[in-house]
């Protein structure tokens, strides 16, 4: 494949490239030399379970890894301690050296479902970031100016609201930069929402005398609500380790105008196929049903096996037939688990609609109502009729909420 085709393939379902022509000469060089690109993504351990918006650029790993090049995988261990400030609006939990620890372990073997095992590296930032002299430290710290910093949308959000901002989220972005230092990353790839990391990568490699990587930002994936982007905190996610038939369902539940971008982001169909499908769902020539099948047996397929993903439709398919009873569509489904302070509700009653916006479930009291009116909020199985009722909370008696088709919510009062 020529250097062209490379990167008509690597622009596929890309937000931005910084600067393609610098790929082109990168990738060129690689070709003369017989010497493969070094590709970085850098993931912190805050959470266990790695998700679909994480496959999105998992995928376009693999793709670079199809190509010859090695895909450094970077686990950011000691970062995951201080919390990423991008796309956030008030400081992350801080999280234990053991919980960082305990999630490490999880990400090796999921990213592995996608990626090729031979070419990748895996590498943890506290190897290099925990030990660090002062001394060096505050070099690298000399290469960035505060009002630099302070340029990021996130930190100009919080001051203009009086919100905090600890000085280890400002050093946040300067530490995981010196990563690609350390690495010599010749690409490095995030999500939209890293932009600010990514090139500060790019710059400080540059101030340290290394050529700057190219940045190659992806979007971010909307999760089950087809809203609010792909978390588990939102409950609205789908996880890469979940059972075949879990992925199955939930993908069937996402709103069918985002399966395209499901399509684009996830399978590897080209843009002129995915459009054919979005064409001929419009013109009647499809179902969107039909289509939607489709593209959950694929990432089912992708996650899993072809194998699995057909008895992964059967299982959809017996949980869904009429009269079945809620105690048959629940089985194996995974419940987010939630907790509300019985302090906060000394009558033990709390209003369906602000139960709704705490758990984030919904956004606001406003659209738990528009939920609940159309029919899309149960409670053990009976639907929620009136937006102006109020649940009993009893300590020891958790209950399951269901909102939408998939998300499901373990509902306990404590305190």
């Amino acid at each position: 494949m020529d250097v062209k085709k490379e990167i008509l393939l690597i622009k596929r379902g890309t937000e931005k490239i910084i600067r393609e022509e610098e790929l082109e000469k990168k990738l060129i060089k690689s070709h003369k030399e017989g010497k493969p690109l070094k590709i970085k993504w850098g993931a912190d351990p805050t959470a266990p379970d790695l998700h679909l918006g994480h496959a999105v650029i998992l995928k376009k790993l693999r793709e670079f890894q199809d190509l010859g090049h090695q895909v450094i995988f970077l686990i950011g261990d000691f970062t995951a301690t201080i919390g990423d400030p991008s796309g956030r609006d008030e400081a992350r939990p801080v999280l234990s050296e053991e919980e960082v620890k305990r999630n490490a372990l999880t990400y090796q073997d999921q990213v592995f479902k996608i990626l090729d095992r031979k070419k990748t590296k895996v590498v943890y930032n506290s190897s290099w970031l925990k030990d660090m002299r002062l001394k060096n430290f505050l070099e690298m710290a000399s290469l960035h100016t505060v009002s630099r910093i302070l340029e990021r949308d996130e930190f100009q959000r919080r001051l203009s609201t009086g919100k905090e901002i600890r000085l280890t989220e400002f050093l946040y972005p300067l530490l995981q930069a010196y990563d690609s230092v350390v690495l010599g990353a010749d690409v490095e790839i995030g999500a939209t929402e890293q932009m600010f990391n990514l090139l500060m990568g790019r710059t400080l490699q540059r101030r340290y005398g290394q050529e700057g990587q190219v940045v190659i930002t992806l979007p971010v994936l909307e999760g089950l609500d087809g809203t609010r982007k792909m978390s588990k905190s939102f409950g609205n996610y789908i996880g890469l380790n979940e059972p075949p038939e879990e992925i199955f369902g939930k993908v069937m539940s996402i709103p069918d105008e985002l399966m395209f971008k499901y399509y684009l982001l996830l399978t590897s169909l080209s843009e002129e196929e995915v459009e054919e499908l979005e064409r001929g769902v419009k013109e009647g020539k499809y179902h969107p049903m039909e289509i939607k099948e489709r593209l959950a047996s694929l990432i089912v397929e992708e996650l899993h096996s072809c194998q699995e993903a057909k008895e992964a439709k059967k299982i959809f398919y017996a949980r869904h037939k009429p009269g079945i009873r809620w105690e048959e569509r629940v089985k194996g489904w995974k419940p987010v688990e939630v907790v509300i302070p019985l302090l906060e509700y000394p009558k033990g009653k709390i209003w369906i609609c602000r139960l709704l916006s705490t758990i984030g479930a919904a956004r606001s009291n406003s659209e738990a109502r528009r939920l609940i009116e159309q029919g899309a909020v149960e409670i053990e199985g009976v639907r929620v009729k009136d937006p102006s009722s109020e649940i009993s909370l009893k300590k020891g008696e958790p209950f399951l909420l269901r909102v939408g088709k998939r998300r499901i919510y373990q509902v306990k009062g404590e305190g």
